[in-house]
């Protein structure tokens, strides 16, 4: 074969992006996934149904294909079978520990503190009698899952009784991770780790639902925080990368920002979600990381040196609890208005809508792009109100 042959872990949604950019780049793109009908099984070269933890299957399919590389994006569940695999066949990636480290919660947190690294105060849990001396607001979460599922804000004994029953069905493990309540705005740093180096490529500001789930509503990037703020940001990503031993990756990274300075959330050693790395830092920066992330994986030289700045944002459309869709948005028309650059809409007409708990059950998107902020912004609300007027008025 004279292409070079990469193996995606992961079919889904998620991947669709880097799929499309892997064939671009003239790659043969093999798939693999636990479920028969992967949502983009039709769009790699090759596909194979293997289980998430199955070792030997994954190595079979290496072997079939002679892979020179592996990838992923978006999710964190392959992380520690994609970096046993590397080590073994000698892939461009990062360690066995490493990946351990980042797919729990609690550990992450452990080397955290170990490094220096400013974070809440977290504790696993199996009852709420074991944080007695927490403060309340807490929040609970799941060691080994991301996408808030399983998170929630709890504000006395009762709700997290009831918060660490409802998150522990979305882990594999028997304990839950009780952490402090960090108050702030929320961002998120995407970044690239590679020969020795831990790379900032742009920074990203959240919108959040409401508590208890505060489930992400949209991003925009560049986000509006100080040069400062940034120095000390890319200090801590490069600490991150040092503590963590990221190498050979990108990072998705979660903090706030308060009045007592900045915190880390979580991190990751992926690309993010929500369309943040796929679209919104291509279009803000004029660096596309899931190509970089392809070239690393293959072994070759990166050199990301954003190329221009302008505003890019996604929203996600939150509506009333309870109402009834009237009429379906025109997409082709939508498409058409000014600065809108994507837009998908998940409701039928007679649908109600619901609480929004996690990314899994949003009800679609607008993406938009603008020369400045405020702009966006406005754009934004206009938008997401015209839709919604024409989405549940008879």
């Amino acid at each position: 074969m004279d292409k070079k042959s990469i193996l995606i872990f992961g079919v889904g949604e998620l991947q669709r992006s880097i799929i499309h950019r892997a064939k671009m780049m003239g790659l043969f793109t093999v798939g693999i996934d636990p479920l028969e009908d992967a949502a983009c099984r039709g769009e790699v070269d090759a596909y194979e149904v293997v289980g998430g933890q199955d070792y030997e299957g994954t190595c079979a399919v290496i072997e079939k294909y002679g892979i020179d590389a592996i990838v992923t994006t978006a999710t964190d569940k392959p992380l520690v079978m994609m970096a046993r695999i590397a080590k073994h066949y000698g892939f461009p990636f990062y360690s066995v520990e490493a990946a351990q480290w980042s797919t729990d919660k609690f550990q992450m947190k452990q080397r955290f503190k170990e490094g220096g690294i400013p974070c809440a105060k977290g504790r696993l849990v199996k009852s709420a009698s074991e944080v007695d001396d927490f403060e309340f607001p807490v929040i609970v979460k799941p060691r080994d899952n991301s996408g808030s599922r399983g998170v929630k804000l709890c504000s006395n004994n009762k709700e997290l009784d009831s918060a660490i029953a409802e998150a522990l069905p979305f882990s594999h493990l028997d304990t839950v991770l009780v952490e402090e309540y960090i108050g702030g705005k929320e961002y998120s740093i995407e970044s690239l780790h590679h020969d020795g180096v831990s790379e900032v490529i742009q920074f990203t500001e959240k919108k959040t639902t409401a508590f208890p789930y505060n489930v992400e509503l949209g991003h925009i990037q560049p986000a509006n925080i100080s040069e400062e703020e940034k120095q000390a940001i890319r200090e801590i990503i490069s600490n991150i990368g040092n503590v963590l031993h990221f190498e050979n990756c990108p990072s998705h990274t979660e903090l706030k920002i308060n009045e007592r300075g900045i915190f880390v959330i979580e991190t990751s050693p992926r690309l993010g979600g929500d369309y943040i790395t796929s679209t919104l830092t291509p279009l803000s920066t004029g660096v596309n990381l899931e190509e970089e992330l392809l070239k690393m994986a293959l072994g070759e030289k990166i050199n990301p040196l954003p190329r221009k700045k302008q505003y890019a944002g996604v929203r996600f459309f939150d509506f009333e609890e309870g109402s009834v869709v009237q009429q379906l948005p025109d997409t082709s028309k939508i498409m058409k208005w000014p600065n809108v650059v994507d837009f998908s809409f998940s409701l039928k007409p007679n649908d109600t809508t619901h609480l929004i708990t996690s990314s899994l059950n949003r009800y679609g998107h607008i993406i938009l792009v603008h020369n400045d902020k405020e702009s966006i912004e406005k754009a934004f609300t206009n938008y997401e109100s015209a839709i919604k007027k024409l989405c549940f008025t008879s």
